[in-house]
């Protein structure tokens, strides 16, 4: 089942702190003031998700065809995701993690005693 913006927002809202806005003229989302998702409204479209580049890496050396990424991406620590094709649970698991990356220290530790 295909993935849509409305549910990567969805799931990334319901974690503390994130905010909708805009990151590069199209819609993002921040946590802290910091962007750590954006839909691509680029030609290629797709999901640009903030992640450890060791992740990256091992994304896109599975060979699974969700991820992906572009010159302008290389070297940085941002994976690009194929909604279309993603799986729903590996996208949530994903989403957390470019949370807890990007979340300023008072969040992370106020969910963590939750």
């Amino acid at each position: 089942m295909a993935m849509t913006w409305e549910q990567v927002v969805a799931a990334a809202t319901a974690l503390p702190g994130v905010e909708e806005g805009t990151w590069w003229r199209g819609p993002g989302l921040k946590v802290g003031g910091k962007s750590f998702a954006r839909l691509r409204v680029e030609a290629e479209g797709g999901l640009v998700l903030l992640c450890e580049l060791t992740e990256k890496e091992a994304l896109l050396a599975s060979g699974d065809p969700a991820f992906y990424t572009t010159p302008h991406y290389d070297g940085y620590p941002y994976i690009l995701i194929d909604l279309a094709v993603v799986d729903p649970q590996q996208l949530d698991e994903l989403i957390d993690s470019a949370w807890w990356l990007r979340a300023p220290a008072k969040l992370r530790r106020a969910r963590q005693g939750a």
